[in-house]
């Protein structure tokens, strides 16, 4: 004997079945991100990286116009390859890290432009002097995590980093590629 359901009765079924839950990626895991940086010095590139940085992030992929994102770094916390490098920078011609301890980025919108790449504007303040910029962003999914991965140019001369005998392009270049990973972890989405 061969049991059937009448179409309106597996219509009815399958309308009040419950609908997959979107997710939000808004938990920040800073031991799996990182925040590096490459400048030129007399055209030799130098890498470095900063070791204490904050996120806050709204992320749902499903309304990615919607996403909220806001950055701090720990300018302090610069690792510039050597401890005479570290205590330069944090000087005052450099980052001004006690009278400016954090440079901030906050997303002011996200536009999608496929393949899970996105492209992220927003203003970042440094040494007190804010400019416009945006940068492309990926986002890979896995499980219950996403890593949102970019890189972007800053010009120092735009933040007034690096004062006096280092204001010369010749010696440390004006250009500075920043690339930033970022780890969260998905919510449920209310």
């Amino acid at each position: 004997m061969k049991f059937r359901l009448p179409g309106l009765a597996l219509a009815a079924i399958l309308i009040t079945a419950p609908a997959a839950q979107a997710v939000e990626f808004t938990q920040y895991q800073h031991g799996k991100s990182s925040l590096a940086f490459v400048y030129k010095q007399m055209n030799v590139p130098v890498d470095g990286q900063f070791k204490s940085f904050r996120a806050r992030l709204a992320f749902d992929p499903s309304k990615p116009t919607a996403a909220r994102a806001e950055f701090e770094i720990d300018l302090a916390s610069v690792d510039a390859g050597s401890k005479d490098a570290n205590d330069e920078v944090a000087g005052k011609a450099w980052f001004d890290t006690k009278a400016f301890p954090v440079a901030r980025f906050v997303a002011t919108s996200v536009k999608p432009l496929g393949n899970n790449r996105y492209e992220v504007a927003g203003k970042m303040s440094i040494k007190g002097k804010t400019q416009d910029l945006s940068t492309p962003v990926t986002v890979t999914q896995q499980g219950s995590n996403a890593t949102f991965d970019g890189s972007l140019v800053l010009k120092r001369a735009d933040y007034g980093i690096g004062d006096g005998i280092w204001a010369d392009f010749g010696t440390v270049a004006n250009e500075i590629q920043i690339k930033f990973r970022l780890v969260a972890s998905a919510a449920a989405a209310k």
